[in-house]
């Protein structure tokens, strides 16, 4: 039977569960995505080495001081660590990682021979 638009199909498009579904599993990529971004891990070791290494050149003594030529040598690559460490971590902050989409040829069925992904 039909009615006044036409043929049924039965293809009215993806149930709402599934739409849902999907959502929940983007939102959880794009979490990984952001947490396990590279720069968040390099900023983070950089930042922490670079107060370390800081805090030591603020406590080095004469010894130390006579034995790099009257330069703290510490303090001027703690800090260059640390903002270092900041730049990156400002990076990962202004341009946030994006998950890659799955995009039709790059399954596992297929033998990810799809197109290339461009950079």
């Amino acid at each position: 039977m039909t009615d006044e638009t036409g043929p049924s199909t039965g293809n009215t498009g993806p149930a709402p569960d599934e739409l849902v579904v999907e959502t929940e599993q983007e939102r959880r990529r794009s979490a990984a995505a952001r947490l396990f971004d590279i720069r968040r891990v390099i900023g983070g070791l950089f930042v922490v080495y670079g107060l370390i290494v800081t805090t030591v050149g603020f406590l080095d003594g004469r010894a130390a001081l006579d034995k790099a030529q009257g330069v703290r040598i510490n303090l001027w690559s703690g800090l260059g660590m640390l903002a270092l460490g900041l730049l990156f971590l400002l990076w990962q902050w202004l341009r946030p990682a994006e998950p890659r989409s799955a995009a039709p040829g790059d399954g596992p069925d297929d033998g990810g021979h799809g197109a290339p992904h461009p950079g």
